[in-house]
């Protein structure tokens, strides 16, 4: 994007804000543009908190439509706005509501721990939500009995299980469609070009990928480790978007993007998470629209469970 045209619409963007008292949430994944014009940046449980907390009256999630829908949840009284209600999650796309409420009928005595990563009709037939974040702190907390079902991320979930020796959890065949594309041969060939170079993994890749890691976590995770690191360079095993972030705390540092098996289709770029633009900000502020609408019974049964998470510390 040119220098004057973000400029432009920057300016109209904090314009709009002001008069409407709207404040803009961000996924790291999103890209540096819309991160530029955010009022509060993170992943997914710093925005599920956070959507609790701002003085707004609206609240623009630029993101994907599941972020917008916990926002919702957490702030029923507050205007929240979707920029490309378009925007899914493939993750969230493979765990069908109806689909689940089958699944967990067949596992009656199993407490559900469902991945934000999901809809709010998931959510609403969840005992406790978990982020990237804090998934090992959720099933740590419930006793080691008690049998789990874990969805819908079927390599954080193996990640989860293996940490935990938890041989009781029933696993959601559900994945995310950045990180199951990483290259294992790649990767490899990155760590012989950069001997000196960590390597950092989110958790939702598969199990040969995070073999691989010197450090597996959630986007915040990342970032935390790559500041405290006394390493210079980082092979990032994450969707793109985070690298922004990245370069802007980390200057001095040098980050390198793991890529797919095949380069050509952009697979470790979120395309849902790239639809949304600034100038999609601007109609959907001006508009106040697209909005989410939930209905009030889901949406009561999914704040339990988002609300079960928060509570754990």
């Amino acid at each position: 994007m040119k220098v004057e045209n973000f400029e432009n619409l920057q300016t109209r963007i904090e314009e709009l804000k002001r008069r409407k008292r709207a404040v803009i949430l961000a996924h790291y994944y999103t890209t540096p543009e819309v991160q530029a014009v955010a009022d509060f940046l993170g992943d997914s449980l710093a925005l599920s908190v956070k959507a609790q907390d701002v003085d707004a009256e609206i609240i623009l999630f630029a993101g994907v439509h599941f972020m917008a829908e916990t926002a919702k949840v957490l702030c029923p009284d507050k205007k929240v706005l979707i920029p490309c209600p378009e925007a899914g999650c493939s993750l969230a796309e493979s765990c069908d509501a109806a689909d689940f409420a089958a699944f967990k009928a067949r596992y009656p005595d199993h407490k559900v721990v469902s991945y934000v990563n999901t809809t709010v009709g998931v959510k609403a037939l969840t005992d406790v939500c978990c982020t990237s974040s804090n998934a090992l702190k959720v099933v740590q907390s419930i006793p080691e009995e008690q049998p789990i079902i874990f969805a819908p991320d079927r390599n954080l979930g193996s990640y989860i299980r293996k940490l935990t020796g938890r041989r009781n959890m029933v696993l959601w065949d559900g994945a995310c469609h950045v990180h199951e594309e990483f290259s294992l041969e790649k990767i490899l060939q990155l760590k012989r070009e950069h001997p000196a170079a960590k390597v950092v993994v989110h958790p939702e890749c598969r199990a040969y990928i995070v073999e691989t890691a010197d450090f597996v976590g959630s986007t915040a995770a990342i970032l935390d480790y790559c500041g405290a690191s006394d390493a210079r360079e980082f092979i990032v095993v994450t969707e793109s978007g985070i690298l922004a972030e990245m370069r802007r705390r980390y200057p001095e540092k040098v980050f390198i993007p793991a890529p797919p098996d095949d380069e050509s289709c952009g697979c470790n770029d979120c395309k849902y998470m790239k639809m949304v633009t600034l100038e999609r900000i601007v109609e959907c502020l001006e508009n106040e629209s697209p909005e989410i609408v939930l209905d009030e019974e889901v949406r009561r049964a999914a704040e339990r469970s988002i609300r079960n998470m928060i509570a754990i510390r």
